[in-house]
This record gives C-alpha cells, structure tokens and sequence, in this order.
C-alpha cells in the first residue's frame, strides 16, 4: 500500500478512537455521579498527558537548544498556554451561563489544539518508520479515548443531545486527521524539532489549567468525594500504566 495513504489511515484510526468515548452516555446511574467520576478522570489524563508526556517531549525536541534555554522556553510556553486557557475560558463563559457546557467547550478546543500536532508527528513517522507507525498510533488512540470522555460528559448532561455531543468529539478527532493534512500539504519540508517542542509546552500550559481550573472545580460542585478521588487516581494511572507499555 503507498506509504502515504497508510500514514493517513494511521492517523485517522488514532484521532477518530477518540469516538470510542461518546458511548460513556449510555451507562446508565445517578447523574452526579456519572459527572463527578467522569470530570475527575478526565481531569487526571489531561494533568498526567501534560506532566509525563508532553513536558518530557518537550524536553526532547528541544534538545538542541543549551539547557538554561529550554527551561526557559519551555516555562514560558507553558505560561502562555495557561493564560491562553484562561483567556478563551472567559470568552466561553460570556456566550455561556452553563458551567457544565462551558467545561465540554473549552476540553474540546484543548483537545483539538492537542491531536493537531499529534496528527502531523504521527503522519510524518508513519512515512518514515512504519512499525513505529503504528505502535505511536495504538499509544495515541488509547489516550484520546478518555480525551473523548472529557467531551461527551459534560455535553451531554448540559444539552442532552446526543447527536450534538458526538458531533463535537467528531470534530476534535477529525483534527488530528487536520493536523496529517497539514503536514502533507505544507509541513513536511520546514517542521523541526524545535516547532514541535514549543507547541507541546504550550498544549501543556493549556490542558493543566483546564483540568486544575475547570475540570476538577467543577467536578467538586456535585459534591461526590469519593468519586471525585476515585476518578482523579483511575485517570492518572491509566496514562502511567498506557504510557509504560506502549
């Protein structure tokens, strides 16, 4: 098969896993706690993404920079990711006096800013390597399935609609197909390193300040201690535990 339509189909399985997530509205229990567990988990992958994946590779990608200059870079990338967060947070909240839907709104855009470069890393080392391809495909395609959980809670329990809430999380899978065309088309010759490492320190700052400023104060409104902490911990060990294996 051309290398170049394997790349895009790698990519695509990777970003529309993220679909597999949208089938969490159909468990059926009290409301609350389905929110409050759902919320915290998804609070837990993005904090544990941010801190054991996409810092470290940050780290990496700049490592031709000298060491005093990638903190540096890197300290300053996530700050702007978290202001940027917190910008687009406070534009949402305007157009919408829903806590709960401005929670799935703004994990969607994060998510979305996420699978983009993740969708060109994995378009431009499928091309190169394919076995690496795929592994990096099977790791991607496992972690956007909570990212899809982190969408379709919030959602669905603010607009209950269905169509809707799989229509967003449509959307955020398909951008990691974007972030493959991206490359194709305009990409390929002038990504460096360099790029990829200061956009992963910014995709940081934004989805640290969604899961410590909007995922986990809203999960804690349903007043569901023991999921809040159940969900927290479950989350973040099923990205150590995904990030070990694969």
């Amino acid at each position: 098969m051309n290398r170049i339509l394997t790349s895009f189909i790698l990519t695509s399985l990777a970003g529309l896993s993220t679909l597999i997530g949208f089938f969490i509205i159909y468990f059926k229990g009290n409301k609350n706690k389905i929110i409050t567990f759902s919320l915290s988990f998804a609070s837990g992958v993005m904090l544990t993404i941010s801190v054991i994946d996409l810092i470290p590779s940050s780290l990496a990608n700049l490592s031709n920079c000298n060491f005093f200059l990638r903190i540096l870079l890197i300290v300053f990338f996530l700050v702007l990711g978290i202001y940027l967060s917190y910008y687009i947070s406070l534009k949402v909240a305007k157009k919408n006096n829903n806590s709960l839907k401005k929670v799935g709104i703004i994990s969607m855009l994060a998510i979305i800013l996420h699978n983009i470069p993740e969708g060109i890393i994995t378009f431009m080392v499928s091309g190169v390597n394919l076995n690496l391809g795929i592994k990096l495909c099977v790791a991607i395609g496992l972690h956007n399935i909570p990212e899809g959980i982190s969408i379709a809670i919030p959602i669905y329990y603010a607009t209950k609609k269905k169509f809707k809430t799989f229509l967003m999380i449509l959307i955020s899978g398909m951008s990691e197909i974007l972030g493959a065309i991206i490359c194709y088309l305009f990409l390929s010759k002038i990504i460096n390193d360099i790029l990829i490492g200061l956009s992963f320190a910014l995709i940081a700052g934004i989805m640290i300040n969604i899961s410590l400023s909007e995922l986990l104060p809203e999960s804690i409104k349903y007043q569901e201690k023991k999921l809040l902490y159940l969900g927290f911990i479950i989350g973040t060990l099923v990205m150590i535990i995904s990030h070990i294996i694969l």
